[in-house]
C-alpha cells in the first residue's frame, strides 16, 4: 500500500504541470488581458471593479500587439512601462516557468487589482465556500443515504415511484433557476420576505448572543443550501439504492436468509458495509466538487463573497495571479483528495488492494 501511495503522490507533479500548462496556453489565446483592462479603465471603458493596479505580480500574462494598444491614443513608452511592471515583456515560456517555480514554493503573488496577496484573498473567501460545501455535503449524505436504502428495500412500491419522481424533478431543475424561484417566493422578490438576500451573516452579527449567532448564520444559509442540495440528492440517493440492490441480490444474502437471520441484521450487518463502499469513499471528491464548482452561481445570485465569486470576478477582470493561483491550489487539493478517496476504500473494505490490481 505504501508503494501505491508513493506512486500516486509522484503522479501529482506531472498531472499538475500538464493542467497548468494547458490552461496557460488557453489564456494566451484569450482576447484581453490586465494591460488591456487598465487601458480601458484609463479611457473610461472598464467596469468600476478595476479601481487600482498593484505592481509586482508577474506570474502570468497575455502580451498583445503593442501597436494596437498604442493606436488607442496612449504613448508606446507608457505601454512598455506597464508591460515591464507586470512582467509581460518576458517571453511566454519564461513567464510560465517563473510561475511554476513560484507556485512550487507556494508563492502565488499579489492580485493585480485588489492590492492583496492571492493567499490572503483565498483565506478571506474560504469560510463562505466551506460553509456552503460542508453543509451541503453533510445534509445530502444524511438525507440521501437513508432515502436510498428505503427505496432499495421498497423497490417497485408507490414510495419508490413517487420519491423517484420528486428526485428527478429536482435533478432536472438547475440549481441557479431554483435559487431565483426561492428568492421570488421567500426573499422579498414578489411574495414573502422571510429570508435575507445577501451575505452570510447580518451586520449586527458581532453583537448577538451565541445562540443568536447560530440562528442568524443558518437563517442566511437556508435559501442557498436549499438551492444547492435539491439536485445533489438525486445522484447520491440513486447510487445508494442501486448499490444496495446489487448487494441484496448476491448469494451471501440469500444464504443468510436461508439460515434464518433477521432481515434487519442482514441489511445493516452485512449488506450495508459492502453497499456503502462506493458511497463513503466518494465523499472527498463529492465535497471538492460541491465546494469549487456547484457554488459559483449560488454565490453570485445570493451575493455571497466566497471562492466562486472570487474566481468569477478574477476572470472578468483578467486577474491572472488570482485565476491561476486558485487553479493551482484547488487542482492540487483535488488530486490529494482523490488519493484520500482511494485510501477510504481500503479503510471501509481492507480486502481491496490497489497494488495487486496495478500488478
Amino acid at each position: 500500500m505504501y508503494a501505491y501511495i508513493v506512486k500516486r503522490l509522484l503522479l501529482i507533479v506531472p498531472t499538475l504541470f500538464v493542467i497548468m500548462a494547458v490552461n496557460f496556453v488557453v489564456i494566451q489565446a484569450a482576447p484581453g488581458g490586465p494591460i488591456d483592462q487598465i487601458i480601458a479603465q484609463l479611457k473610461g471603458e472598464a467596469p468600476d471593479a478595476l479601481q487600482r493596479v498593484s505592481g509586482g505580480g508577474a506570474d502570468i500574462a497575455v502580451s498583445n500587439d503593442r501597436q494596437t494598444r498604442a493606436s488607442r491614443g496612449l504613448p508606446p513608452e507608457f505601454i512598455a512601462e506597464l508591460e515591464q511592471q507586470f512582467g509581460f515583456d518576458k517571453p511566454m515560456y519564461e513567464r510560465f516557468f517563473d510561475m511554476v517555480w513560484n507556485y512550487l514554493r507556494f508563492d502565488f503573488g499579489d492580485s493585480y487589482f485588489a492590492d492583496r496577496s492571492v493567499i490572503g484573498l483565498v483565506l478571506d473567501k474560504l469560510p463562505v465556500s466551506i460553509s456552503l460545501g460542508l453543509w451541503t455535503t453533510v445534509i445530502t449524505y444524511l438525507v440521501a443515504i437513508p432515502l436510498g436504502i428505503a427505496k432499495a428495500v421498497r423497490e417497485g412500491s408507490k414510495f419508490d415511484i413517487w420519491t423517484s419522481a420528486v428526485l428527478f424533478a429536482g435533478y432536472a431543475l438547475p440549481n441557479f433557476l431554483f435559487a431565483v424561484v426561492l428568492i421570488i417566493l421567500f426573499a422579498g422578490g414578489q411574495y414573502l420576505e422571510w429570508f435575507p438576500l445577501r451575505g452570510l451573516v447580518s451586520e449586527d452579527f458581532a453583537s448577538l448572543t451565541l445562540w443568536g449567532k447560530i440562528v442568524d448564520y443558518f437563517w442566511h444559509l437556508a435559501l442557498p443550501l436549499t438551492a444547492m442540495i435539491v439536485g445533489a440528492f438525486t445522484t447520491l440517493a440513486m447510487l445508494t439504492k442501486n448499490s444496495f440492490l446489487d448487494e441484496i441480490n448476491k448469494q451471501y444474502v440469500v444464504t443468510a436468509r436461508q439460515k434464518g437471520l433477521e432481515e434487519r441484521r442482514i441489511l445493516y450487518g452485512h449488506v450495508f458495509r459492502n453497499a456503502m463502499l462506493i458511497v463513503i469513499a466518494g465523499f472527498p471528491s463529492a465535497f471538492i466538487s460541491i465546494l469549487f464548482t456547484s457554488s459559483l452561481l449560488i454565490e453570485v445570485i445570493f451575493s455571497l463573497d466566497g471562492l466562486g465569486a472570487l474566481g468569477f470576478e478574477a476572470t472578468l477582470n483578467r486577474d491572472y495571479p488570482v485565476m491561476f493561483g486558485t487553479l493551482y491550489m484547488f487542482t492540487l487539493l483535488g488530486l490529494v483528495l482523490g488519493l484520500v478517496g482511494d485510501l477510504m476504500y481500503v479503510a471501509v473494505d481492507p480486502r481491496i488492494d490497489f497494488e495487486e490490481r496495478e500488478g
